[in-house]
């Protein structure tokens, strides 16, 4: 009886521990290399909040609200209007 117990137990923690996602949400965002490259997966680029206006004109696309990623992509915002790569 102890055998069973000790099997089930050690089954139910293998399985516990390999529900737990490869990538923690906290990880570091992906570095793109040019705003076509963050364009593919952001179609109209990154906003640092959602109180953010783009001072350029009219978009085709909203941008996706992402505070990560704007930071890491901050060199791609030209006009410095919280909006990176916008579109």
């Amino acid at each position: 009886m102890k055998k069973i117990g000790a099997i089930l137990t050690a089954t139910v923690l293998a399985l516990g521990v390999s529900a737990i996602p490869a990538q923690p949400a906290d990880a570091a965002p992906a570095k793109f290399a040019n705003c076509k490259m963050l364009n593919q997966t952001y179609k109209g680029g990154v906003a640092v909040n959602a109180k953010v206006r783009n001072k350029g004109g009219k978009t085709r696309f909203a941008p996706t609200v992402n505070a990560a990623v704007y930071n890491t992509h901050k060199g791609l915002d030209r006009d410095k209007d919280g909006i990176a790569c916008e579109r």
